[in-house]
């Protein structure tokens, strides 16, 4: 990976916003962004992506969405499955902790997203806005991981249902929601109609996203006192997994014609690990399972890793895709 284009991500105002949080916290300093304000501001993020998608949505017709579509319902079913069967077999752990882990690795970063979208814009290959869409159902993923843990229960261990109870929550979980109904107003209200709030939801997007990276670094920082209990193998499978996830999902966009900016982004989301929707998904259907391990190893590790390395590390094996399908 050439060292400007890692260097362009680590002097972005977005990354050094985050890494000024980890050293506001290694400082122990007194900043903090009060919790209501946090709420406000992923609210603002997730709804303004969603309506920005739904925008460029309506430009859009089912045959061009179809190709992409079918990568998403692939990854959908496959990312949680590899983060369930190595969490078991690799690291060790036991059902409930796997499926912990499956599904916050099957599931999406909106914030990695966001991150991910600006960074192709600025690389000059933007994405195409049904992606949003496709990020939107990848966080289906979090319901396979959690059905994949049952099932494996059910092996060995009387364990009752409430699968279809945990789909209603999850569909009634603030990033479907959010990304989810701001797509189908976006894609609803016309050009002129959106125009009216263009100023807030497009022009004031990338300063609410800076605010917000100065709380996750400082959120990611809390978790470094407990990386010790998720041991060298958990440490490993938090850089190795989205790596392995991105590749793959970027390979497979690139295959069935998806532009540049377009597969980045989608291999980017797969490569990134939810930390705000899957874990209380994960609590209510598995308490037993120890969120040091799962939360430390997403937003310790997979998070950090993502917003200094991962993402143009992931947008460079993009580019090697699209350019031997070139050659091809």
């Amino acid at each position: 990976m050439p060292t400007e284009l890692l260097m362009q991500n680590l002097i972005s105002p977005i990354t050094l916003a985050f890494l000024l949080g980890v050293v506001a916290t290694l400082l122990k300093s007194d900043l903090e962004i009060p919790e209501p304000v946090l709420k406000i501001f992923a609210i603002y993020l997730l709804f303004s992506i969603g309506l920005q998608g739904g925008q460029e949505l309506a430009t859009v017709t089912m045959a061009d969405i179809a190709a992409g579509l079918g990568v998403t319902i692939i990854l959908i079913l496959v990312l949680p499955a590899i983060a369930f069967i190595l969490a078991r077999t690799v690291i060790g752990l036991d059902i409930r902790n796997a499926a912990g882990v499956a599904a916050l690795y099957g599931s999406v970063s909106s914030v990695t997203f966001a991150v991910a979208q600006n960074f192709a814009k600025e690389m000059g290959s933007e994405m195409a806005g049904y992606v949003t869409a496709l990020v939107a159902l990848l966080e289906l993923g979090i319901l396979v991981a959690l059905f994949y843990g049952r099932w494996a229960l059910a092996r060995i261990e009387k364990v009752s249902g409430g699968l279809g109870a945990l789909l209603r929550e999850t569909l009634r979980g603030r990033g479907i929601l959010l990304l989810g109904g701001g797509l189908l107003i976006g894609w609803a209200v016309g050009e002129q109609n959106f125009k009216r709030i263009e100023p807030f939801f497009v022009d004031l997007f990338r300063g609410v996203l800076v605010l917000f990276m100065l709380e996750m670094g400082m959120a990611a920082a809390r978790q470094f006192a407990d990386f010790a209990k998720v041991g060298w193998r958990m440490a490993a499978f938090a850089i190795a997994v989205p790596i392995l996830n991105g590749t793959l999902a970027s390979l497979l966009a690139t295959l069935v014609g998806l532009p540049l900016g377009s597969a980045f982004v989608l291999g980017a989301v797969a490569a990134s690990a939810s930390y705000i929707d899957a874990p209380a998904a994960v609590r209510a259907t598995f308490p037993e399972a120890n969120p040091g391990i799962y939360l430390t190893s997403s937003l310790g590790l997979t998070f950090p890793f993502m917003m200094v390395i991962g993402i143009p590390l992931i947008y460079k094996i993009t580019v090697f895709w699209q350019g031997l399908l070139a050659v091809a």
